[in-house]
């Protein structure tokens, strides 16, 4: 439960948030929504206790807040694993542990201070078991798993090895396993391919505690919100309903809040009128006073009104060749790392096409090597007639220059527009007034982008090459983006991982996969749908081949069949699905063994450590020393169970 109570927050002048009046009931599933700068950010940081603020919030004693920053984030520089360890906060509890280990075992036959350690060592357990220290590694490995890291391998990396998407998911992953009760995500999908943002869908599903979510991903809020609190000139509106139903609900009170302006408006008129008729007649005096008096006592209804949003188009764009992009045996690699090999495609002049795939599979890669940024280490990539590129990256620092301000930024990218122009469209992307001279460093993630597709449109072009343009922009704002790409007359390369967004726009799906591209001439969904088929369709002729003698299989694969489901395949289906079925089984029956020897284990341990702070035994030093041994053995049991039980996971995960 959290009660907020007269929430003000001023940035000088500004009034971000004014008195907002909030209670929020446990395991609440929250979208918190607004337009960019509505102050959706500041008030998730005075949650996170991050950012000052006036007026009252009240949360259980001892509830923990983890809050995770829209904004890249940097991590401590050690092995993966070590440092989700530390943010969990077992590091230090396990030195703590064989601290007192260690001077118990110095302590001797002191029995005031043996029963002091005693009782230290039993707090600092249940302090570990209540944060999940026993079977933290094996549950760490499942969530880096789930974010699309390779648990095996990358567990031991150090962190700086990873970029800066992948260090927000560390930033993710180590927020999933700190247990806390509240869980402040701003903008968590942004940086996860679709296959993460699913396991995220259901890992947060599963979630014990409140979740309040800033997100612009409308297909992340259906599938997470059960009510929604809309921030909207500094004040809060809660609705009680899912994410489709409150886009309805507010048109609804918004037409209900114009219809009592209407009214309200007609009534001061008629007021003020009277007042201006016989204000100085004294025969009317008493009535214009007490009209007066009424008029100042009036609740003025504030309206709402439309959102400001952004409203361009991009020029018009000069004629390029019939080949806009062509990309020949490209081959890309770092080190002894291939990201891919053997690429090639060809993007014609007038198409919008995606670049999929997951998070690491080489999509920023390839965009940079189309954009000349880096060289292929093998094979060519060529832009074809007159074509003129902008590039847009999902890294901001890229894009603006963050030592100048917002005005400095647009006056120096080379555009013929006069001053009046460009102040113009400014405006129409929400920078006006003295804002134009505000430095790019102090902006947020939204505006930001929006600076960023304002320069790109000032310039001249026929081809956009864009990577993740609408990660920051709200939803207002990023359904006039996809009108105005819709629109664009040149060609369209996009990376991103908006679902609704590439859905409606692209004619044309790259997928990079296991360093290589994979091309699907469709929308997204269509996309979603074909690679289902085929991945399918490549499981069954595995399981096929592998149960066929050689030669058979052999011979099959020098005559290719057509690609068609036959009684054959449709059996053969069937047979792996019951292979499969066998094979989880028993991995499952194991698995279910290994929890019950667990469970035993750990009762039998919590026993030991109730022993050990009784009279009774403190009294008994002999059965002390036979009560730590076994403790001692018990711990490594569960120790060997914990890791059977992580392998068995695995396999079970595995098996699809």
């Amino acid at each position: 439960m959290i009660e907020i109570k007269g929430l003000k927050v001023n940035f000088g002048e500004q009034e971000v948030l004014r008195g907002i009046d909030w209670f929020i009931t446990p395991r609440s599933r929250i979208g918190l929504v607004g337009d960019n700068g509505a102050g959706k950010t500041t008030l998730l940081r005075v949650l996170a206790g991050e950012a000052d603020c006036d007026g009252l919030i009240a949360m259980p004693k001892g509830h923990r807040v983890g809050y995770l920053p829209q904004d890249l984030v940097e991590v401590k520089d050690m092995p993966l694993l070590d440092y989700l360890r530390e943010r969990a906060g077992l590091t230090e509890l396990s030195a703590e542990l064989a601290g007192c280990e260690q001077r118990m075992s110095a302590a001797g036959e002191s029995d005031a201070e043996l029963r002091r350690l005693l009782a230290e060592h039993d707090r600092l357990q249940r302090l570990f078991e209540a944060k999940g220290g026993f079977s933290f590694d094996v549950e760490a490995k499942q969530v880096l798993k789930g974010l699309g890291f390779a648990p095996e391998r990358d567990a031991e990396r150090r962190t700086s090895e990873f970029s800066g998407g992948w260090k927000m998911r560390i930033a993710l992953a180590a927020l999933l396993l700190s247990h806390s009760d509240i869980l402040l995500l701003d903008e968590p999908t942004n940086h996860l391919d679709t296959e993460s943002m699913e396991w995220l869908e259901a890992w947060l599903r599963d979630y014990r505690g409140t979740i309040i979510a800033v997100s612009h991903d409308r297909r992340f809020l259906d599938k997470m919100v059960t009510s929604v609190a809309e921030l909207a000139n500094g004040e809060i509106h809660l609705y009680s309903c899912g994410y489709g139903k409150f886009l309805t609900e507010r048109e609804e009170r918004r037409a209900r809040l114009e219809a009592e302006w209407e009214q309200q408006k007609e009534k001061i008129d008629e007021i003020q009128r009277f007042v201006e008729r016989f204000r100085y007649k004294a025969t009317k005096a008493k009535q214009v006073q007490s009209r007066i008096k009424q008029l100042e006592k009036m609740e003025i209804t504030e309206l709402e009104g439309p959102s400001k949003s952004v409203s361009f188009r991009f020029p018009e764009s000069p004629r390029s060749g019939r080949e806009v992009i062509k990309a020949e045996g490209l081959e890309k690699r770092y080190g002894d790392h291939t990201v891919f090999r053997d690429v090639s495609f060809v993007i014609e002049r007038g198409e919008r096409v995606a670049l999929v795939g997951a998070n690491g599979a080489g999509k920023s890669t390839l965009m940079r090597l189309l954009d000349r940024i880096e060289e292929p280490t093998a094979g060519r990539a060529s832009l074809g007639l007159n074509v003129k590129k902008a590039y847009f990256s999902q890294e901001s620092a890229r894009n603006l220059d963050y030592s100048h301000t917002i005005w400095q930024e647009v006056n120096n990218c080379g555009s013929k527009l006069l001053e009046g122009e460009k102040r113009n469209l400014l405006g129409a992307f929400l920078f006006s007034g003295d804002e134009i001279h505000k430095p790019v460093s102090v902006l947020s993630g939204g505006e930001k982008s929006r600076l960023g597709l304002l320069k790109m449109l000032l310039s001249e072009s026929n081809l956009l090459i864009l990577d993740e343009p609408t990660n920051h922009l709200d939803y207002g704002t990023k359904e006039l983006f996809q009108k105005a790409l819709l629109q664009y007359g040149g060609t369209v390369l996009i990376v991103s991982h908006d679902r609704a967004f590439l859905d409606d726009l692209v004619g044309r799906v790259l997928e990079i996969r296991d360093g290589a591209i994979y091309d699907y001439p469709g929308n997204y969904s269509w996309f979603i749908e074909k690679r289902s088929e085929r991945e399918l369709l490549a499981r069954t002729a595995k399981a096929g081949a592998a149960r066929k003698p050689a030669g058979e299989a052999a011979a099959e694969k020098e005559t290719p069949r057509p690609d068609v489901r036959t009684k054959e395949q449709k059996r053969a289906e069937a047979e792996e699905r019951n292979r499969l079925y066998r094979a989880k089984k028993s991995f499952v029956e194991r698995l279910e063994s290994c929890e019950r020897e667990i469970a035993e284990g750990e009762g039998r341990k919590e026993e030991i450590n109730g022993l050990l702070c009784s009279q009774e035994v403190l009294a008994d030093s002999s059965r002390i020393q036979r009560l730590m041994i076994e403790l001692k053995e018990r711990e490594e049991k569960l120790k060997e169970l914990y890791q059977e039980w992580e392998e068995l996971s695995v396999k079970i995960e595995e098996i699809k």
